[in-house]
């Protein structure tokens, strides 16, 4: 396999890892309580943007890609918060497979 080659300088953004914790309300339900449990720097860039129709309201959908480097406890449904902006992490892989990256696909919470 031939090692994907990624610049470092490429990470020029300073973002905060959040993990969802829900909170329990008196009604049986939770609401999103988000926790802070890092920071990194990382690469976004801007996939695709589409609208889609729900319960009869327009909704905007904008993908990222997130690259960084490599790091434990990274999973699925945290989040990384940039500024006011918070990308939900979809999806996560190692590009070529050597522990050195991470590759997330996102969505922008609106």
């Amino acid at each position: 396999m031939v090692p994907v080659f990624l610049d470092p300088g490429l990470l020029t953004k300073r973002a905060l890892i959040e993990r969802n914790e829900p909170l329990p309300d008196a009604m049986g339900g939770a609401r999103e309580r988000w926790l802070e449990v890092g920071e990194t720097s990382v690469r976004v860039e801007p996939l695709t943007g589409k609208v889609e129709e729900e319960l009869g309201q327009r909704i905007g959908v904008l993908t990222h890609r997130v690259t960084l480097r490599a790091r434990d406890g990274l999973s699925r449904g945290m989040a990384f918060r940039l500024g006011a902006r918070r990308l939900l992490i979809r999806s996560l892989h190692d590009p070529d497979e050597t522990g050195r990256w991470l590759v997330c696909r996102c969505e922008e919470e609106t």
